[in-house]
């Protein structure tokens, strides 16, 4: 291989964000690092705890420069605590409060962690404004479903994260919160006029641009007036001419995963990799199944682009100079003292009861399961209700006759996360109360659904501090 083929694969690494199985950096990672890859993305199965993920990043920094990224949003996502629950409420808690100091403070706190542990860039905050009550993906992770709310609190969380080094990426740009389609699975589509978008959709987007938002993460999303039919990642109209020209935005573009359906089920994984190049990203993230053979494939593709010109060289020139600012942001690794508590008080604050609780006896806790969706995977939820005696059950498998008899005679809590988007949740909650209106129903998710009767808190999340909050409440 000739020098300037070198050159020219180097560049074509370093547009990657790769992911890999494990707690320890496989061989594969630290040699494509030190040949020029961009860095990584970590999931919850990388982690095991603070010292397990210093000691990765560690090793990662120690054979290049890696944007080392990963989600964590508080709440419902997080990777840090993915395996016993964040101690942080997400954005649905934060926008209830409508405390911009507080949302602040609670990101620069995440933040805090994830630099103690060498995380560089955390693909947050969510800055998409969930006008779709049944939206499958967003929900929780957004502030809310005002515009207003949810740029401040976006400008805010950016403020927050970045006041400790902590690249902000906010997503899923131009907007995924008037979807009802998971763009994990296919291609959602928005389609509003411009007027709409630029009133609505792009307002969160603008205001963290001005605030100096280092990083934006792309939506799977069509939105007709701008892109056709194709997912906006791929759309030069809304990378280059409305983010880049419009927008005036400087920083870098990431993608959201390539290898989400929406991507991989229309042009291929790097297919889909030569075309958001082309269209204006920086930075790719790959998501968490690409191998190592799909990603000398993608390099090998890119490569071959720049060759036939399907790629500009200046494309990926540019590219490599917005990353490199980037980088040159970060600095040198520094420790800023986390906020204890704070994650517990903003729970506290946004937790929310509706009717009067009655006090505790011998509590019966039935938790209705609800599927997690593919952003949040199998991280824990539920009530840890002290001297409780706890049914986690599906609702198909649910007889309500059976659990009201479990019940008698004794104090009934029931369990759900965004009720309003599942039917049989729904009708097993509403048999239950009617027999029970002494009962108490607590949301985890949206409270956008609630019972006739019952004494009904809502958590605006179900992260371990909403949970703490809720189980607060019922104690006091």
């Amino acid at each position: 291989m000739s020098q300037s083929d070198r050159g020219l694969r180097r560049l074509a690494a370093g547009t990657l964000l790769v992911a890999f199985r494990g707690t320890t950096a496989p061989d594969w990672v630290l040699r494509e690092l030190e040949a020029g890859l961009g860095g990584v993305t970590l999931f919850g199965f990388n982690v095991a705890d603070p010292a397990q993920l210093s000691d990765l990043t560690t090793t990662l920094k120690g054979a290049g420069e890696p944007v080392i990224s990963l989600d964590e949003e508080g709440g419902d996502v997080t990777r840090l605590a993915y395996h016993v629950g964040s101690p942080y409420p997400g954005n649905a808690a934060l926008g209830a409060v409508d405390d911009v100091e507080l949302t602040h403070r609670v990101y620069q706190a995440i933040g805090s962690e994830l630099a103690a542990c060498g995380v560089n860039l955390d693909m947050a905050p969510d800055a998409d404004v969930n006008t779709a009550d049944d939206n499958p993906v967003i929900g929780t992770r957004s502030f809310g479903n005002d515009t207003a709310l949810v740029a401040r609190h976006t400008v805010a969380a950016v403020r927050g994260l970045q006041s400790v080094n902590v690249a902000a990426c906010v997503k899923h740009f131009p907007g995924h919160g008037a979807t009802r389609v998971d763009s994990h699975l296919a291609v959602p589509v928005v389609d509003v006029s411009l007027d709409v978008l630029r009133e609505r959709e792009l307002v969160p987007f603008h205001a963290a641009i001005k605030a100096g938002a280092k990083s934006v993460m792309t939506a799977h999303v069509a939105v007709p007036v701008i892109t056709g039919d194709q997912p906006a990642t791929l759309s030069a109209a809304a990378l280059t001419e409305l983010l880049r020209g419009e927008l005036g935005y400087e920083g870098v573009v990431i993608t959201d995963a390539l290898d989400m359906h929406a991507i991989t089920e229309s042009v291929g994984l790097a297919g889909g990799a030569v075309r958001t190049l082309a269209a204006g990203s920086d930075l790719l993230c790959l998501g968490p199944v690409p191998t190592y053979d799909d990603v000398r494939q993608i390099i090998a593709e890119i490569v071959a682009a720049v060759d036939d010109g399907r790629v500009p060289l200046s494309r990926l020139e540019e590219a490599a100079a917005r990353v490199a600012g980037l980088r040159a942001w970060f600095g040198s690794d520094t420790a800023t003292a986390v906020e204890k508590g704070i994650g517990l008080d903003a729970a506290r604050r946004a937790v929310s009861v509706t009717g009067s609780t009655n006090p505790l006896r011998d509590p019966l806790v039935i938790e209705i399961d609800t599927p997690p969706t593919i952003a949040v995977g199998d991280v824990p939820w539920g009530l840890d209700l002290p001297r409780a005696e706890t049914v986690r059950l599906k609702p198909a498998d649910a007889d309500p006759d059976t659990l009201l008899r479990r019940a008698h005679g004794r104090s009934l809590v029931v369990v759900v996360k965004d009720a309003h988007r599942y039917t049989d949740s729904r009708d097993l909650v509403t048999a239950l109360v009617s027999a029970r209106p002494d009962a108490t129903v607590i949301e985890m998710g949206l409270p956008i659904w609630r019972p006739d009767s019952a004494a009904y808190i809502a958590t605006y999340g179900a992260a371990r501090a909403n949970a703490q909050a809720a189980v607060e409440l019922l104690t006091a």
